[in-house]
């Protein structure tokens, strides 16, 4: 399934959250807030955001919105990952905003392809299809490549900030077994408050946020990279059981797990590795 819908009345519509990968394209300045964490967007940006994030729109300009949504049988960003490295860079990242500013020139032409491709949403034939997921490996590399280039000019202030890779290292290293923000102020010598306030300085989010994020993160991977069952998934994340996993995931994303498994389904690589 590829749906593009374009110039959204966000007044009427001002909350997404849906079992589908989605890039919107807007001309200019916003604010959003994703999973309560706001952001600003720079005009002539692209949003992306993976299955059952949620975003609202706070505050935006008049101007035209286009969303590019997809599901993951119709294209599997994993499976694509040796093509378009956008997994983790475009997608699925919670330590780096989930946007990208463009360049005129660029955002122009994604907004042409995205025209383009309007002409072969509605066919059902195979050739459409291939059309269609051509230029939505083209959207992706383009943006891959531009995030790439941003995180080229924030590696400075990274290496400046030892901390901040400290805890992305511990963070990735412990989110299993340790979900407390005490144990991870206590690696750094820190308080739980002062901890906070600096991880919050150089994230623009607390670490409670970024533990549960990480966590809810694996938890999508589970269920959508693998066919494992979900009290299997639940041990495997150091859940006491199956029913306090679905509980947790719930209240962090707004479907329960099996939910989630049955709208955006088993990727092709768990499929495959079978």
């Amino acid at each position: 399934m590829i749906k593009i819908e374009e110039n959204i009345n966000l007044s009427k519509h001002k909350k997404w959250h849906e079992p589908y990968y989605l890039i919107f394209l807007t001309n200019a300045k916003a604010s959003v807030s994703i999973n309560f964490s706001s952001f600003e967007l720079p005009a002539n940006s692209l949003l992306f955001l993976s299955p059952y994030q949620l975003l609202s729109w706070e505050n935006w300009e008049n101007q035209p919105v286009f969303c590019l949504k997809f599901h993951g049988d119709f294209y599997c960003i994993e499976y694509h990952k040796k093509e378009v490295a956008c997994n983790g860079l475009l997608f699925n990242n919670i330590y780096f905003q989930a946007f990208v500013p463009m360049e005129n020139q660029f955002f122009s032409e994604i907004q042409n392809i995205v025209k383009k491709m309007k002409n072969y949403v509605d066919a059902q034939d195979e050739f459409s299809l291939s059309i269609l997921r051509t230029y939505l490996q083209l959207i992706l590399a383009i943006a891959s490549k531009e995030k790439s280039e941003l995180m080229k000019k924030i590696e400075p202030k990274i290496k400046e900030n030892q901390e901040l890779k400290d805890f992305q290292k511990l963070l990735e290293k412990e989110f299993i077994e340790n979900r407390s923000v005490s144990f991870y102020a206590e690696k750094f010598g820190l308080n739980a408050s002062s901890f906070s306030k600096k991880i919050k300085n150089l994230y623009g989010i607390s670490p409670s946020v970024l533990i549960r994020e990480r966590v809810v993160l694996e938890a999508k991977k589970m269920l959508h990279l693998t066919q494992n069952p979900i009290k299997k998934i639940a041990l495997d994340l150091s859940f006491s059981d199956e029913f306090y996993f679905s509980r947790y995931f719930k209240k962090e994303v707004g479907v329960s797990p099996q939910q989630f498994r049955d709208k955006v389904g088993i990727s092709i690589v768990a499929k495959k590795s079978m």
